[in-house]
């Protein structure tokens, strides 16, 4: 998969990625605002675990988010399964050095629309924690509507915290089937 944006992409993940992809995603920062399964440190060795994960998927659900063909983030989706099978959580991230420059809007309006396009799924949601706002702005930016609070339902670097429940559906506007 190869989505082509204004000043970034979203593609699939090569092999060839790992060295900047564990570059981007070997920082605190980064890490402070995803959920444990994402190690820190992030080693080399993590990125080409994920990036064979990511590959093997089918269907492929994760994905680079890059800038000038460089891998500086990641976006995705964890297809429901069962009576959530209409459902998909996204998830992103990018590297610090690329905050605040509009990537990840522009990555998640693109993986929205392929979302919607390329999986059987009516709803796509995503759960921040309560205070990354940033990524809150992502959210709304890119559509997505906040739904909820669910009150001291996380715990991060040993922190019990809020997270938001934010969600975009189907027919919501463009995604609507004809």
């Amino acid at each position: 998969m190869q989505l082509d944006l204004e000043s970034c992409g979203v593609r699939s993940f090569r092999e060839s990625d790992a060295a900047e992809l564990a570059r981007h995603a070997n920082n605190h920062k980064v890490w402070l605002q995803l959920r444990d399964r994402f190690p820190h440190p992030y080693t080399i060795d993590d990125a080409r675990g994920f990036i064979a994960f990511a590959g093997g998927a089918n269907p492929e659900t994760a994905f680079a988010v890059t800038v000038d063909d460089q891998p500086v983030g990641s976006i995705g989706a964890v297809l429901g399964e069962d009576v959530e099978r209409c459902s998909a959580e996204v998830g992103y991230w990018l590297g610090e050095s690329y905050w605040g420059r509009g990537i990840a809007t522009r990555a998640l309006v693109s993986f929205t629309e392929y979302a919607f396009a390329t999986y059987e799924v009516e709803r796509l949601f995503a759960v921040p924690l309560a205070g990354n706002t940033a990524s809150c702005r992502v959210l709304e930016k890119a559509g997505y509507r906040l739904e909820g609070r669910m009150r001291r339902s996380a715990v991060k670097d040993g922190v019990v915290q809020d997270q938001l429940l934010y969600a975009i559906v189907r027919e919501d506007g463009i995604f609507a089937r004809a």
